[in-house]
């Protein structure tokens, strides 16, 4: 079994910055892809950033020049950088690790950290 926590959520300006976290722990295999998602109200959940085990990356058009995603593998913790903050971004952004170790991939989500940018 996987948990996830993140951490950094809050309430920031238009333009402002957040720094979200992510730690994972429990059964934890090498080949893994992590990633961010958001959701606002009323809309579906959306892809923000992933990152693989070797550091391959891909963002959401929207996000791209503006966040950054990271991770630490001796930590177990997977970071997103957020600046230039637009109202749009505001949302309960969710920490998602895909377990590839497995015949069949299992998703594992964090409980989800609010994200408020004010105009």
């Amino acid at each position: 079994q996987v948990q996830l926590v993140e951490s950094g959520g809050g309430l920031v300006q238009a333009g402002g910055s957040l720094r979200l976290s992510c730690a994972a722990s429990g059964s934890i295999f090498s080949r893994n892809a992590m990633g961010w998602y958001r959701q606002a109200p009323g809309k579906q959940r959306d892809m923000v950033a992933i990152i693989s085990s070797g550091g391959s990356t891909n963002y959401a058009d929207s996000v791209k020049g503006r966040f950054t995603i990271s991770r630490d593998n001796a930590k177990r913790t997977v970071y997103l950088q957020m600046n230039s903050l637009k109202p749009e971004d505001t949302a309960v952004y969710y920490c998602k690790l895909k377990d590839l170790s497995r015949v069949a991939p299992i998703d594992y989500w964090g409980q989800g950290t609010q994200v408020t940018v004010s105009s």
